[in-house]
């Protein structure tokens, strides 16, 4: 049987291949170090499953509206307002099965047939398949290392054509770790509004930040930028729910309720329980379990930079947030004799056992991304096993 053209051109996930194949070889017995992981290492916080198994016992195990129940609509609404001083109705939140799920859900009711959305380049390998999915067409902008792998209004002015809909922003973003300014946001907000652009605003790594830096919305810097953005989150980084797939879409009433309008012929609705679990978690004021995860995160970060900048060939713009480095190999890759990033990290997946994803599939081939969302110990022995990598591999 053919399948559908819209699924032939996917291209397979780089992170999901990268793990698979580091799968296969722990299988076999091997000692594998895993960085491929875009998840905290640590488990949701206890008082987070109390409440997710006191649904269960209380009976909260049906159906909800499509759109997520009006309990924890508000919790999100709450969370908007006190930390953004954003305020949205009821009908301007919908709640979705993670905030994969809500990017998806959302290309679909906006673009038609050839589309097009701006994608800042390094990127989340899911944004240009799922906009290909709704027939539309990626459009990517690179933003240079050198300016911290951030866009400028240039770009995204000279970017601009008829058929442009939408801007994607991912502050901080998957893989660089990098985020925007006020300053920056200002500017690329002026030339959404000047052209009319929705703005798809990213925010699932906005808690983990490991500088002074504070994290900003482009929706709050003012009343029309509101108007024109979707923030896209969810609890699966924050509170390190991943597999509870919770996450949610704020914004344009239109827009959220076709969104839900979809959502009930698809998912029908987010889980019962796990939306009793996200409820608790934006409802409890307690962050010991964010702050000790935050700490750990800030060590991991830093230590692990100077290890890894310290290795001949390769070098590093560090991040301020999410829990990936995004180094650049090229040189490190030249050295060792290998045509391209991806034949070197597969490599050194095969001779060291440190599985490492290649920047390609984010759209940056020179780098590689490696996520710290794991012990220190295991991290110190991956850095040790790439050095050794390379120093034995120069030609």
């Amino acid at each position: 049987m053919k399948l559908a053209d819209r699924v032939n051109a996917l291209t397979p996930s780089t992170t999901l291949a990268i793990t698979a194949k580091a799968k296969s070889l722990k299988n076999e017995g091997h000692d594998v170090i895993g960085l491929g992981a875009g998840e905290p290492d640590f488990n949701t916080p206890s008082y987070i499953l109390d409440a997710a198994k006191e649904a269960m016992d209380q009976g909260f195990t049906k159906y909800t509206a499509s759109g997520g129940t009006l309990e924890l609509k508000q919790a999100i609404i709450d969370k908007m307002k006190s930390d953004h001083a954003l305020n949205y109705t009821e009908k301007e939140v919908i709640v979705t099965t993670g905030a994969k799920h809500a990017l998806y859900t959302l290309f679909q009711v906006i673009l038609n047939p050839d589309d097009e959305v701006i994608i800042p380049a390094p990127y989340w390998v899911s944004y240009p398949e799922q906009i290909k999915l709704a027939q539309g067409q990626p459009v990517f902008v690179n933003a240079e290392e050198q300016n911290n792998f951030k866009i400028t209004r240039e770009q995204l002015q000279q970017a601009i054509t008829e058929k442009t809909k939408a801007i994607i922003i991912n502050s901080p973003s998957n893989p660089t770790g990098v985020m925007y300014s006020k300053e920056e946001l200002e500017a690329l907000g002026e030339v959404c509004l000047e052209h009319g652009l929705l703005i798809i605003s990213d925010e699932i790594y906005e808690k983990l930040i490991y500088t002074q830096d504070k994290h900003v919305s482009i929706a709050q810097l003012s009343k029309d930028l509101k108007e024109q953005t979707i923030i896209i989150n969810g609890v699966s980084k924050s509170h390190a729910m991943t597999g509870w797939r919770i996450g949610y879409a704020v914004g344009n009433q239109k827009i959220i309720q076709a969104m839900t309008n979809l959502a009930s012929h698809s998912t029908s609705n987010p889980t019962s329980i796990a939306q009793a679990a996200a409820l608790k978690a934006y409802t409890d004021s307690r962050e010991q379990a964010l702050s000790e995860m935050k700490a750990a995160f800030t060590q991991r970060l830093n230590t692990t930079y100077e290890w890894l900048t310290a290795i001949p060939g390769i070098t590093c713009v560090k991040p301020k947030g999410a829990f990936y480095l995004f180094p650049n190999v090229k040189q490190a890759v030249e050295m060792n004799g290998f045509d391209s990033v991806d034949a070197w990290v597969e490599a050194l997946l095969e001779e060291e056992k440190v599985a490492l994803v290649p920047g390609s599939g984010f759209g940056s081939p020179n780098n590689v991304r490696l996520s710290y969302a794991t012990g220190l110990d295991q991290l110190e022995e991956a850095t040790k096993r790439i050095q050794h990598f390379v120093e034995t591999h120069q030609v």
